[in-house]
């Protein structure tokens, strides 16, 4: 755990619910002192303004000093790790106090990728009792089954951001993290035949994207296996592709190395959506149930 350490109004710990994650804990001062900056600054102005995303992220600097962006940076780049959770730590329960830290601290790691679900750069939903979505997405009652963000979109996507706005009478639904290297069965199916096969990626009607990108499950950045793979918008060609998929899949969600993490309403969890894999269990049924989750996922920075 390289990057445990205490700066002057931060500090990193080891987290609580997973060995390879850490938790980042923030002065509440600065924190207030933050959002007294940009208190009349409006959502909208972040979605018709890109650069003031990155001047949240100055400021956050500016408070914090450079070695919280290097940490940030550290952290989600670290093969070991590539993970951590942080959070408003109730200095404010206004939702769009949520989308500018979210936004902020988004924006030290690199810009963000365009959502076409929402048409910005964030997404904001809801999971209910009810739904009649094309996906597992909203689907409370449903396993999410392991994937990663990006698949079905011709751009980069480095990192995943998910934030929990706020939750009503909800039991259940806990992220479910799986880092690659904890994978038991990693090395049979990253060798596999299959392994470096170009994947069609189709998106359904609610992701507002029509193009069909072409994509490896499994390829490599400094010589570590990375992986690029959903169950649901995958359109494999024939009975072998869609056995190996399947027993893939299979072997992901019975892995004992995926483990369950809860976010506090306010907290955030943000993932290297390279070698981090993400769904979520399953709600217990309420007809009252209300989550509300906002996500963000972009490129690392170049410089």
């Amino acid at each position: 755990m390289s990057f445990i350490q205490k700066q002057a109004g931060y500090q990193v710990v080891a987290h609580p619910g997973h060995k390879r994650m850490y938790h980042i804990e923030l002065d509440n001062d600065i924190i207030r002192t933050f959002f007294r900056e940009y208190d009349s600054t409006s959502v909208q102005h972040l979605v018709y303004t890109p650069y003031f995303r990155y001047i949240m992220a100055g400021k956050l600097r500016e408070l914090l000093g450079d070695s919280f962006l290097e940490t940030v940076r550290g952290i989600l780049n670290d093969r070991e790790s590539g993970g951590f959770t942080v959070g408003v730590q109730g200095q404010t329960t206004n939702l769009d106090d949520y989308v500018k830290f979210g936004s902020a601290v988004s924006h030290l790691a690199g810009p963000a990728n365009f959502d076409a679900m929402s048409g910005t750069y964030y997404a904001r939903f809801t999971v209910k009792d009810t739904d009649n979505s094309d996906s597992y997405l909203r689907q409370a009652y449903r396993l999410f089954t392991l994937h990663t963000d990006g698949t079905f979109v011709d751009e980069p996507t480095d990192w995943l951001l998910m934030m929990k706005m706020e939750e009503r009478n909800a039991v259940g639904g806990e992220s479910r993290l799986l880092h690659l290297d904890d994978w038991e069965e990693l090395d049979k199916y990253a060798n596999h035949p299959l392994a470096s096969y170009k994947f069609t990626y189709k998106s359904p009607s609610s992701k507002n994207v029509s193009q069909t990108v072409h994509r490896e499950t499994f390829f490599k950045l400094n010589n570590k296996p990375c992986i690029c793979f959903i169950d649901q918008f995958v359109y494999p060609e024939n009975i072998e592709q869609s056995e190996y998929l399947m027993s893939m899949s299979e072997s992901l969600e019975a892995s004992p190395a995926t483990k369950a993490l809860t976010l506090p309403e306010g907290d955030l969890v943000m993932l290297n959506n390279l070698f981090w894999m993400h769904g979520r269990a399953a709600f217990e049924k309420n007809t009252e149930l209300y989550r509300e989750l906002m996500r963000i996922r972009g490129e690392f920075a170049r410089s």
